[in-house]
């Protein structure tokens, strides 16, 4: 079972861990044609996020991305806001611990909900390419255990974000690049993948 309060240090050490690649993520984003502030905009969204409550995983992923979306960091607010959004109706009403099935299917509210505001899916060269193959491992993997879930979602992330390095952007600034923005890998599934690699570690 997943508790609320191991889901609170996954989501605390994944804002550390951000913050230390900070930089790396900025010049990613730099690099492929964006703006070259994805770093701070997603070390911002952490520490608006170390405000939210909650005794259960509804009520603090609500407030996860209520404080997430009030903070000023751009496309970055709406994007896992909304991705959060989605993790919170998925949850069971006041449920303190989930199993495998809960939370595969918190995850899977997560991708449907940010499908909503994005058209973006894998091959886009954006966090997409992280975020869809981790939650697909999660819900191919939950007869092995939640243990085995993250792993699985943290290897899918990765590889999706490596796989970025041959892809042409389609969304944001760096579409704008054409064929030049290929070779960087992207920063946006960069960061999705950093945060899986770190829910994994400290389960």
């Amino acid at each position: 079972m997943l508790t609320i309060d191991t889901f609170k240090k996954m989501i605390s050490a994944a804002g550390e861990e951000i913050s230390k690649n900070e930089k790396y993520f900025s010049k990613l984003d730099a690099d492929a044609g964006g703006d070259g502030d994805h770093g701070t905009a997603i070390v911002t969204a952490f520490k608006a996020m170390e405000s939210a409550e909650g005794a259960d995983f509804r009520s603090y992923v609500k407030s996860l991305s209520e404080t997430l979306q009030n903070a000023a960091c751009g496309s970055t607010s709406t994007l896992y806001g909304t991705w959060l959004e989605g993790l919170s109706d998925a949850a069971s009403e006041g449920a303190t611990e989930l199993d495998a099935a809960g939370v595969a299917s918190m995850f899977n509210g997560g991708v449907e909900e940010i499908g909503f505001i994005t058209k973006a899916r894998v091959g886009a060269k954006t966090l997409m390419d992280a975020l869809i193959p981790a939650t697909e491992a999660m819900d191919a993997s939950q007869g092995a255990g939640i243990e085995a879930m993250f792993k699985q979602a943290a290897c899918a992330a990765e590889s999706g974000a490596e796989a970025t390095c041959q892809m042409q952007a389609k969304f944001g600034r760096a579409r704008n690049l054409g064929e030049r923005s290929i070779g960087p890998r992207d920063a946006g599934a960069s960061s999705m993948a950093c945060i899986f690699a770190t829910f994994a570690n400290n389960l």
